[in-house]
């Protein structure tokens, strides 16, 4: 069974889970979400009576706003338990540490930050929501005397967002500190069979304008990071898999490799792929199959007849924050022909309410090898070309 909710939800999934016939869960929040008529509506007690058969259900998420209704379910308590694993950052480096013993970490709690030594922590260090979403509330840190600043930082930025997400998935009342991890950093869309197998459904390279960098401005796939990398992500997906006894359940992965080669996650978000149907709908327009079906019918993608003919081509998400400086009040408008004009060949856009969340919106583009300077471009832009202010 599939649950929808805020904030997003693609025509691709809308079309996927009607004419496939894929039940969602009739949450209230679902019946506002604009499903296409003739969807296979299951009641909420349809829901738990079909749990409480104990079939093993492969269950997916479009936004972890769902798990709010998930954790008061005490039939589903399976999965909110499974997901809480992942989703609060502490628990994680904890299921983890039989991987990685020497990886350092520790929790501060938010009342506590602007008194907290630095002189135990190892730098350079990352700080960030236990329970966190996108890239709210994170911070590098290489010096000390930059706790300050990145403390004030935190605490402006939470008063804003404070109130666009639920407890389960957003929460600022404590924070992880830990090491920071170097190296390139990849997106890996995946789930775990009914017999606990990782399967791969996209790897994407995580690009970033600077080592302080922590935006999630563009993400890019193609035939070459796929062939490179799909065996040891497998591998290293399954460990993860094991730790946590997985079956029949999405993950969107976030890792980093190492000067040295050692693999290491950043996050694991579970129970969907890639937040506001993106990175999983990159696979889609880039590669042509349905990653939300293969995941419900247990299919694997032929990877070796999938990339035939992309050679050379590069397919990236953009995500489109409010980089600007600018507070969404003070923001007219976004000319979004003008970005439009700015790709060689853009395959969607989607426009998002700027003073309802801190994004314009999010777009997928064809980008040939050799005009990576578009890439680039847009990633080193603050965006404010494109904004008329008040």
């Amino acid at each position: 069974m599939f649950f929808v909710d805020q904030p997003y939800v693609s025509d691709l999934f809308k079309k996927t889970v009607r004419y496939h016939s894929i039940p969602v869960v009739g949450t209230p929040m679902a019946k506002q979400m604009d499903l296409h008529p003739g969807t296979h509506i299951l009641s909420e007690e349809e829901a738990r009576e079909m749990v409480r058969g104990k079939t093993p259900l492969s269950v997916y998420t479009t936004s972890e706003n769902a798990l709010a209704w998930l954790s008061n379910q005490p039939e589903f308590d399976y999965l909110a338990e499974k997901a809480d694993l992942f989703k609060n950052k502490i628990k994680f480096r904890e299921l983890t540490r039989p991987l990685f013993p020497d990886f350092y970490f520790t929790e501060v709690r938010a009342e506590d930050l602007a008194t907290f030594s630095f002189d135990d922590i190892p730098l350079p260090c990352v700080i960030k929501p236990a329970l966190g979403f996108f890239s709210m509330g994170v911070y590098n840190v290489s010096h000390a005397d930059e706790w300050p600043g990145v403390v004030a930082s935190i605490l402006g930025e939470i008063m804003e967002i404070k109130d666009l997400y639920p407890a389960q998935v957003f929460d600022a009342s404590s924070f992880i500190i830990e090491r920071r991890i170097s190296g390139e950093e990849f997106a890996v869309d995946a789930y775990y069979n009914a017999a606990g197998e990782p399967v791969i459904l996209g790897i994407l390279k995580h690009s970033f304008s600077s080592e302080k960098d922590v935006s999630d401005r563009v993400y890019t796939s193609s035939k070459e990071i796929i062939e490179e990398n799909l065996e040891e992500f497998t591998a290293f997906a399954g460990e993860i898999g094991k730790l946590a006894d997985l079956k029949n359940f999405p993950v969107h992965i976030e890792l980093r490799r190492e000067a040295d080669g050692t693999l290491l996650p950043i996050e694991v978000n579970p129970l969907r792929f890639g937040g506001w149907c993106t990175t999983a709908e990159l696979s889609f327009f880039a590669y042509g199959f349905n990653p939300y079906l293969y995941y419900h019918r247990g299919q694997k993608p032929n990877w070796a007849e999938l990339l035939k003919g992309k050679e050379g081509t590069l397919f990236s998400l953009i995500v489109l924050d409010n980089s600007t400086g600018f507070e969404a009040r003070e923001i007219e408008s976004f000319d979004y022909d003008r970005l439009l004009a700015s790709f060689e060949k853009p395959l969607e856009l989607r426009r998002v309410d700027h003073t309802q969340y801190p994004v314009f919106g999010f777009m997928f583009v064809e980008t040939q090898k050799g005009n990576e300077a578009e890439l680039d471009a847009i990633l080193n832009s603050d965006l404010r070309e494109f904004i008329s202010s008040v």
